[in-house]
């Protein structure tokens, strides 16, 4: 069709922003519009678009371990310094060692539910929590603190949950996520950052938002997928395809002696090795063809992650690989 791969304005087609508001103003109870809407090439970019924005040299992120390892990078490319919380050991928020880490020059916060590697999904109480302690952190310090959750597992819950939705909660929130995971479209590099209704200047921060999309030689997301994903807006895999091979993963990681946690959503297990050295572990599940990711390269060591969204072939033989290890 004519013109379906034309120029466009730095945020994407509005037509495409208009449906992402629409399902995301369900979802959320807020007003969104299109122009709260800037359309990205995937999750990762929509990350360091608002970091780019947001950061001066020297501002602090805290990210909460375990985290997604890329996090640390994002930061440091737009200046910023990444600062470590540790999450409580079964994974949940805990607000005191988060309250440790806000110091006055505390520029964000990234928060990842359902969390990669882990699998928690952080429950409406334990957002609430944060999004008071964050109120009051800024009303002490007198600055302003971004709220950045990215999203992208959102789709993916198992046992009939529903996502505890974070942006109703703090104003200065902002989303980032993809349709790599609820569409299955990974290599297409399809996403978006949206921005709370609520917070008092988003037309600045969305002229913000635009201007670095271009600037970090994104431009603007592909036009094809914009096309594709408008038309897509609510539909997701089906969270029970995963939460089936959950539930054998996890099944049988228990029955071997293994300690990890019952994931809540994405596709992934974190349990712990058996051993106190994850690499070393991760090097002699290698030796039976199992490859996992050593735990400290998400900010945890002494765990190990497993992604469970292959072949049930492939787990079923993963399986006698990690029982070998255990044993030995």
């Amino acid at each position: 069709m004519a013109g379906m791969h034309r120029y466009m304005p730095n945020p994407g087609y509005l037509e495409t922003r208009q449906a992402v508001a629409g399902t995301l103003a369900e979802e959320s109870g807020l007003p969104f519009e299109g122009g709260d809407i800037v359309m990205t090439c995937g999750a990762a970019a929509a990350a360091n678009v608002v970091l780019k924005t947001i950061l001066n040299p020297g501002d602090e992120v805290i990210i909460l371990a375990p985290y997604f390892f890329e996090y640390l990078f994002y930061i440091d490319n737009h200046g910023g310094v990444a600062i470590v919380a540790n999450t409580t050991d079964r994974f949940r928020l805990d607000l005191s060692a988060i309250e440790q880490a806000i110091t006055p020059r505390t520029r964000a916060i990234v928060v990842n539910s359902p969390n990669n590697p882990s699998g928690v999904v952080y429950s409406a109480d334990e957002i609430v929590g944060l999004s008071d302690l964050l109120n009051r952190k800024q009303a002490e310090h007198g600055t302003e603190i971004f709220l950045i959750s990215d999203e992208p597992y959102k789709r993916i819950i198992f046992d009939g949950m529903e996502f505890p939705q974070l942006l109703p909660s703090y104003d200065n929130s902002i989303i980032v996520t993809s349709h790599a995971k609820d569409l299955a479209l990974p290599g297409e590099r399809i996403g978006f950052i949206a921005i709370n209704p609520n917070y008092p200047e988003k037309e600045e921060l969305a002229g913000g938002f635009s201007f670095c999309n271009r600037t970090l030689g994104f431009v603007n997301a592909p036009a094809l997928m914009q096309h594709v994903v408008r038309n897509l807006q609510g539909v997701s895999v089906d969270p029970d395809y995963y939460q089936r091979k959950r539930d054998f993963m996890y099944t049988a990681l228990m029955e071997m002696g293994y300690d990890t946690v019952k994931p809540e959503g994405a596709f992934y297990l974190y349990p712990k090795a058996p051993i106190e050295d994850d690499v070393a572990f991760t090097k002699d599940l290698l030796q039976s063809n199992v490859l996992v990711v050593p735990g400290r390269g998400f900010g945890t060591p002494g765990y190990f992650r497993i992604s469970y969204c292959v072949e049930d072939w492939v787990l079923e033989g993963a399986v006698e690989g990690l029982a070998k290890a255990v044993a030995a």
